[in-house]
Protein backbone atom coordinates (compact mmCIF):
# COMPACT_ATOMS: atom_id res chain seq x y z
CA UNK A 1 0.00 0.00 0.00
CA UNK A 2 3.23 2.20 1.12
CA UNK A 3 4.50 1.72 -2.32
CA UNK A 4 1.71 2.48 -4.20
CA UNK A 5 0.60 5.17 -2.42
CA UNK A 6 4.28 6.00 -3.29
CA UNK A 7 3.80 5.36 -7.00
CA UNK A 8 1.22 7.92 -7.27
CA UNK A 9 2.30 10.70 -5.41
CA UNK A 10 4.92 10.52 -7.56
CA UNK A 11 3.00 10.47 -10.68
CA UNK A 12 0.97 13.89 -8.74
CA UNK A 13 4.23 15.53 -8.49
CA UNK A 14 5.44 14.82 -12.24
CA UNK A 15 1.80 15.89 -13.10
CA UNK A 16 2.14 19.43 -10.91
CA UNK A 17 5.38 20.12 -12.85
CA UNK A 18 3.73 19.49 -16.22
CA UNK A 19 0.54 21.50 -15.00
CA UNK A 20 3.17 24.55 -14.40
CA UNK A 21 4.63 23.93 -17.67
CA UNK A 22 1.57 24.52 -18.85
CA UNK A 23 0.42 27.28 -17.05
CA UNK A 24 4.02 29.08 -18.30
CA UNK A 25 2.96 28.80 -21.96
CA UNK A 26 -0.16 31.03 -21.66
CA UNK A 27 2.39 33.39 -19.92
CA UNK A 28 4.15 33.88 -22.87
CA UNK A 29 4.24 37.55 -25.45
CA UNK A 30 2.31 38.74 -28.35
CA UNK A 31 5.15 36.67 -30.47
CA UNK A 32 5.22 33.57 -28.76
CA UNK A 33 1.36 33.27 -28.60
CA UNK A 34 1.59 33.46 -32.74
CA UNK A 35 3.51 29.47 -32.60
CA UNK A 36 0.64 26.79 -33.01
CA UNK A 37 2.92 25.32 -30.19
CA UNK A 38 3.48 27.20 -27.60
CA UNK A 39 6.60 28.77 -26.61
CA UNK A 40 10.20 27.29 -26.88
CA UNK A 41 10.57 25.02 -23.50
CA UNK A 42 13.93 25.61 -23.54
CA UNK A 43 14.36 25.29 -19.60
CA UNK A 44 13.16 22.14 -19.22
CA UNK A 45 15.03 20.33 -22.19
CA UNK A 46 18.01 21.11 -20.42
CA UNK A 47 16.85 19.27 -17.18
CA UNK A 48 14.67 16.14 -19.20
CA UNK A 49 13.03 13.51 -17.47
CA UNK A 50 14.50 10.94 -20.06
CA UNK A 51 17.66 9.56 -19.81
CA UNK A 52 19.24 7.14 -22.55
CA UNK A 53 18.94 3.61 -22.09
CA UNK A 54 22.27 2.06 -21.31
CA UNK A 55 24.28 -0.55 -23.18
CA UNK A 56 23.66 -4.03 -21.86
CA UNK A 57 25.35 -4.84 -19.13
CA UNK A 58 28.62 -7.19 -18.45
CA UNK A 59 27.57 -11.19 -17.58
CA UNK A 60 29.35 -14.49 -17.68
CA UNK A 61 29.19 -15.78 -21.81
CA UNK A 62 28.27 -19.07 -20.23
CA UNK A 63 25.76 -17.85 -18.42
CA UNK A 64 24.33 -15.54 -21.20
CA UNK A 65 24.74 -18.01 -23.60
CA UNK A 66 22.87 -20.95 -21.57
CA UNK A 67 20.15 -18.55 -20.99
CA UNK A 68 19.63 -17.66 -24.28
CA UNK A 69 19.18 -21.03 -25.05
CA UNK A 70 16.24 -21.82 -22.39
CA UNK A 71 14.74 -18.86 -23.16
CA UNK A 72 13.84 -20.51 -26.99
CA UNK A 73 13.26 -23.90 -25.05
CA UNK A 74 9.94 -25.52 -25.26
CA UNK A 75 10.82 -27.82 -22.64
CA UNK A 76 9.71 -24.53 -20.18
CA UNK A 77 6.12 -25.32 -20.89
CA UNK A 78 4.07 -28.88 -20.12
CA UNK A 79 2.84 -29.50 -23.25
CA UNK A 80 6.21 -28.68 -24.72
CA UNK A 81 4.59 -25.81 -27.29
CA UNK A 82 5.53 -22.66 -25.60
CA UNK A 83 8.64 -21.61 -25.12
CA UNK A 84 9.61 -17.95 -24.01
CA UNK A 85 10.60 -16.63 -26.99
CA UNK A 86 7.02 -18.01 -28.35
CA UNK A 87 5.10 -14.84 -26.52
CA UNK A 88 8.69 -12.50 -26.44
CA UNK A 89 9.69 -12.73 -29.81
CA UNK A 90 13.15 -11.08 -29.74
CA UNK A 91 13.68 -11.26 -33.38
CA UNK A 92 11.04 -8.15 -33.49
CA UNK A 93 9.88 -6.07 -31.55
CA UNK A 94 10.05 -8.49 -27.85
CA UNK A 95 6.32 -9.33 -27.61
CA UNK A 96 4.05 -11.97 -29.26
CA UNK A 97 5.00 -13.36 -32.57
CA UNK A 98 2.84 -14.37 -35.02
CA UNK A 99 2.12 -18.24 -34.92
CA UNK A 100 1.55 -17.27 -30.97
CA UNK A 101 -0.80 -14.10 -31.31
CA UNK A 102 -4.20 -16.04 -30.62
CA UNK A 103 -2.63 -18.33 -27.94
CA UNK A 104 -2.68 -17.54 -24.25
CA UNK A 105 0.53 -15.45 -23.25
CA UNK A 106 0.11 -14.35 -20.20
CA UNK A 107 1.66 -14.62 -17.07
CA UNK A 108 -0.85 -16.28 -13.89
CA UNK A 109 -4.66 -16.23 -13.52
CA UNK A 110 -5.21 -12.59 -13.19
CA UNK A 111 -3.30 -11.60 -16.12
CA UNK A 112 -5.05 -13.44 -18.88
CA UNK A 113 -6.31 -12.17 -21.79
CA UNK A 114 -3.74 -9.15 -21.13
CA UNK A 115 -1.82 -7.83 -23.90
CA UNK A 116 1.71 -9.11 -23.96
CA UNK A 117 3.92 -6.56 -22.77
CA UNK A 118 7.67 -6.52 -25.26
CA UNK A 119 10.43 -8.03 -22.83
CA UNK A 120 12.92 -5.28 -24.12
CA UNK A 121 14.20 -3.17 -21.43
CA UNK A 122 11.77 -5.13 -19.37
CA UNK A 123 14.75 -5.37 -17.09
CA UNK A 124 14.69 -1.28 -16.22
CA UNK A 125 11.36 -1.16 -14.99
CA UNK A 126 10.91 -0.90 -11.80
CA UNK A 127 7.85 -4.20 -11.52
CA UNK A 128 6.81 -6.06 -14.15
CA UNK A 129 3.42 -7.11 -15.58
CA UNK A 130 0.63 -4.99 -16.65
CA UNK A 131 -0.38 -5.09 -12.65
CA UNK A 132 2.68 -4.71 -11.23
CA UNK A 133 2.61 -8.06 -9.54
CA UNK A 134 6.41 -9.00 -9.78
CA UNK A 135 9.15 -7.22 -7.95
CA UNK A 136 11.79 -9.09 -10.22
CA UNK A 137 12.90 -10.90 -13.42
CA UNK A 138 13.49 -14.31 -11.38
CA UNK A 139 10.01 -13.58 -9.99
CA UNK A 140 8.46 -13.05 -13.97
CA UNK A 141 10.23 -15.79 -15.17
CA UNK A 142 8.57 -18.51 -12.86
CA UNK A 143 5.22 -17.12 -12.86
CA UNK A 144 5.56 -17.75 -16.40
CA UNK A 145 6.81 -21.24 -16.25
CA UNK A 146 3.72 -22.25 -13.72
CA UNK A 147 0.94 -19.99 -15.33
CA UNK A 148 -2.43 -22.26 -15.78
CA UNK A 149 -2.95 -19.55 -18.90
CA UNK A 150 0.23 -20.47 -20.94
CA UNK A 151 3.70 -22.91 -19.70
CA UNK A 152 1.80 -24.65 -16.88
CA UNK A 153 4.76 -26.19 -16.02
CA UNK A 154 6.98 -25.80 -12.77
CA UNK A 155 10.30 -25.01 -12.18
CA UNK A 156 10.81 -28.66 -10.62
CA UNK A 157 9.24 -29.91 -14.00
CA UNK A 158 11.52 -28.08 -16.39
CA UNK A 159 14.73 -28.98 -14.50
CA UNK A 160 13.54 -32.66 -14.32
CA UNK A 161 13.84 -32.42 -17.94
CA UNK A 162 17.15 -30.31 -18.42
CA UNK A 163 18.64 -33.08 -16.18
CA UNK A 164 17.52 -35.86 -18.71
CA UNK A 165 19.57 -33.75 -21.46
CA UNK A 166 23.33 -34.77 -21.48
CA UNK A 167 24.18 -31.96 -23.38
CA UNK A 168 22.06 -29.15 -21.13
CA UNK A 169 23.78 -30.83 -18.10
CA UNK A 170 26.95 -30.07 -19.78
CA UNK A 171 26.01 -26.41 -20.33
CA UNK A 172 25.20 -26.03 -16.28
CA UNK A 173 28.42 -27.82 -15.75
CA UNK A 174 30.24 -25.22 -17.34
CA UNK A 175 28.33 -22.07 -16.23
CA UNK A 176 27.42 -23.20 -12.49
CA UNK A 177 29.77 -25.92 -11.84
CA UNK A 178 26.31 -28.56 -10.99
CA UNK A 179 23.34 -30.10 -12.39
CA UNK A 180 20.83 -27.92 -13.47
CA UNK A 181 18.85 -26.80 -10.19
CA UNK A 182 15.87 -24.08 -9.97
CA UNK A 183 18.57 -21.12 -8.88
CA UNK A 184 20.50 -21.62 -11.85
CA UNK A 185 17.61 -22.47 -14.31
CA UNK A 186 16.24 -18.64 -13.24
CA UNK A 187 19.84 -17.13 -12.46
CA UNK A 188 20.53 -17.88 -16.42
CA UNK A 189 17.05 -16.76 -18.09
CA UNK A 190 17.49 -13.25 -15.64
CA UNK A 191 21.13 -13.11 -17.04
CA UNK A 192 19.68 -13.32 -21.05
CA UNK A 193 16.90 -10.95 -19.81
CA UNK A 194 19.11 -8.32 -18.71
CA UNK A 195 20.76 -8.28 -21.73
CA UNK A 196 17.84 -7.75 -24.08
CA UNK A 197 18.23 -3.49 -24.09
CA UNK A 198 18.11 -1.46 -27.18
CA UNK A 199 20.46 1.58 -26.63
CA UNK A 200 21.06 3.98 -29.01
CA UNK A 201 17.84 5.35 -30.82
CA UNK A 202 17.48 8.32 -32.55
CA UNK A 203 16.02 10.11 -29.62
CA UNK A 204 18.77 8.97 -27.22
CA UNK A 205 21.75 10.35 -29.32
CA UNK A 206 19.63 13.62 -29.44
CA UNK A 207 19.70 13.28 -25.43
CA UNK A 208 23.32 12.92 -25.81
CA UNK A 209 23.95 15.78 -27.43
CA UNK A 210 23.25 15.16 -30.90
CA UNK A 211 20.52 17.65 -31.90
CA UNK A 212 20.72 16.99 -35.68
CA UNK A 213 19.27 13.33 -34.64
CA UNK A 214 15.87 14.76 -34.16
CA UNK A 215 14.15 16.79 -37.35
CA UNK A 216 11.92 19.81 -36.50
CA UNK A 217 8.73 17.94 -35.93
CA UNK A 218 9.95 15.44 -33.75
CA UNK A 219 11.50 18.19 -31.95
CA UNK A 220 7.72 19.86 -31.48
CA UNK A 221 6.20 16.57 -31.19
CA UNK A 222 8.60 16.12 -27.73
CA UNK A 223 7.68 19.87 -26.70
CA UNK A 224 4.08 18.84 -26.52
CA UNK A 225 4.71 15.38 -25.19
CA UNK A 226 6.10 17.50 -22.22
CA UNK A 227 3.82 20.58 -22.16
CA UNK A 228 0.54 18.76 -22.28
CA UNK A 229 1.76 16.40 -19.54
CA UNK A 230 2.38 13.03 -20.60
CA UNK A 231 5.92 13.37 -19.36
CA UNK A 232 4.40 13.09 -15.85
CA UNK A 233 3.69 9.26 -16.05
CA UNK A 234 6.42 8.54 -19.17
CA UNK A 235 9.69 9.64 -17.85
CA UNK A 236 13.04 8.16 -16.68
CA UNK A 237 15.42 5.83 -18.80
CA UNK A 238 12.37 3.35 -19.74
CA UNK A 239 9.64 6.17 -20.40
CA UNK A 240 7.37 4.82 -17.99
CA UNK A 241 7.62 1.21 -16.11
CA UNK A 242 8.15 3.04 -13.13
CA UNK A 243 5.35 4.03 -11.42
CA UNK A 244 1.48 3.00 -11.11
CA UNK A 245 -1.05 4.82 -12.60
CA UNK A 246 -5.70 4.88 -12.38
CA UNK A 247 -6.73 4.61 -16.10
CA UNK A 248 -9.44 6.97 -17.33
CA UNK A 249 -8.12 10.16 -15.24
CA UNK A 250 -10.94 11.82 -16.79
CA UNK A 251 -12.54 9.49 -19.35
CA UNK A 252 -13.08 5.79 -19.60
CA UNK A 253 -9.81 4.49 -21.32
CA UNK A 254 -10.81 1.08 -21.84
CA UNK A 255 -14.23 -0.99 -21.24
CA UNK A 256 -12.33 -4.17 -18.98
CA UNK A 257 -9.37 -4.58 -17.36
CA UNK A 258 -7.86 -3.38 -14.05
CA UNK A 259 -8.69 0.22 -12.84
CA UNK A 260 -5.02 0.51 -11.97
CA UNK A 261 -1.66 -0.19 -13.73
CA UNK A 262 2.11 -0.10 -13.85
CA UNK A 263 2.61 2.54 -16.66
CA UNK A 264 4.16 1.00 -19.96
CA UNK A 265 7.34 2.10 -21.15
CA UNK A 266 7.08 3.94 -24.47
CA UNK A 267 10.52 2.24 -25.52
CA UNK A 268 10.72 0.54 -28.76
CA UNK A 269 6.16 1.36 -28.91
CA UNK A 270 6.14 2.40 -32.52
CA UNK A 271 6.99 -1.05 -33.37
CA UNK A 272 4.35 -2.99 -30.33
CA UNK A 273 0.95 -2.47 -31.88
CA UNK A 274 -1.97 -3.26 -30.74
CA UNK A 275 -2.14 -0.92 -27.40
CA UNK A 276 -3.23 -0.72 -23.85
CA UNK A 277 -4.08 -3.54 -22.26
CA UNK A 278 -6.63 -5.24 -23.97
CA UNK A 279 -4.84 -4.47 -27.27
CA UNK A 280 -7.90 -1.85 -27.97
CA UNK A 281 -6.07 0.46 -30.14
CA UNK A 282 -4.56 -0.44 -33.39
CA UNK A 283 -2.30 2.30 -33.82
CA UNK A 284 -0.56 4.99 -32.28
CA UNK A 285 -2.19 7.49 -33.90
CA UNK A 286 -5.49 5.94 -31.84
CA UNK A 287 -3.87 5.40 -28.42
CA UNK A 288 -2.35 8.89 -28.69
CA UNK A 289 -5.60 10.61 -29.19
CA UNK A 290 -7.21 8.36 -26.62
CA UNK A 291 -4.73 8.37 -23.93
CA UNK A 292 -4.67 12.84 -24.11
CA UNK A 293 -8.52 12.56 -23.76
CA UNK A 294 -8.70 10.13 -20.87
CA UNK A 295 -5.84 11.05 -19.12
CA UNK A 296 -5.30 14.74 -19.83
CA UNK A 297 -8.65 15.81 -20.59
CA UNK A 298 -7.31 17.14 -24.02
CA UNK A 299 -8.43 16.63 -27.14
CA UNK A 300 -6.19 16.84 -29.57
CA UNK A 301 -6.09 18.54 -33.26
CA UNK A 302 -4.73 15.58 -36.31
CA UNK A 303 -1.74 17.94 -36.75
CA UNK A 304 -0.51 17.24 -32.98
CA UNK A 305 -1.44 13.41 -33.21
CA UNK A 306 1.06 13.64 -35.88
CA UNK A 307 3.98 15.12 -33.97
CA UNK A 308 3.77 13.55 -30.70
CA UNK A 309 3.59 10.37 -32.72
CA UNK A 310 6.66 11.26 -35.02
CA UNK A 311 8.48 11.75 -31.76
CA UNK A 312 7.30 8.38 -30.14
CA UNK A 313 8.89 7.08 -33.37
CA UNK A 314 12.10 7.93 -32.16
CA UNK A 315 12.16 6.22 -29.51
CA UNK A 316 12.95 3.11 -31.19
CA UNK A 317 16.20 1.30 -30.45
CA UNK A 318 18.96 -1.00 -31.46
CA UNK A 319 19.28 -4.53 -30.53
CA UNK A 320 22.12 -6.49 -31.59
CA UNK A 321 22.86 -3.71 -33.78
CA UNK A 322 19.62 -3.26 -35.68
CA UNK A 323 16.38 -1.45 -34.79
CA UNK A 324 13.70 -3.35 -33.50
CA UNK A 325 11.34 -4.34 -35.68
CA UNK A 326 7.53 -4.35 -35.61
CA UNK A 327 6.04 -7.77 -34.75
CA UNK A 328 5.17 -9.76 -37.84
CA UNK A 329 1.50 -10.07 -38.22
CA UNK A 330 -0.29 -13.36 -38.86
Amino acid sequence: MRSHALAIFICLSFAASALGIGIAAHLTTSADAESPLGPELTASEDQAPISPIPQPPPADPQKLLLGERLFGDTRLSANGDLSCQSCHDIKTNGAVDAAHRGSPCATGPSSAGLNTLSVFNAALSFRLGWQGNFRSLAAQAEASIESPHGMHSSAGDVVRKLNADPDMVRRFEAAYGHDPDRDSLLDALVTFERSLLTPDSRFDHWLKGDKSALTTEEHDGYRLFKSYGCISCHQGVNIGGNLFQRQGVFKPLVKTGPQVVRVPSLRNVATTAPYFHDGSAATLEQAVARMAVAQLDRTLTDQQIALIVAFLKTLTGNYRGSPVASGAQP
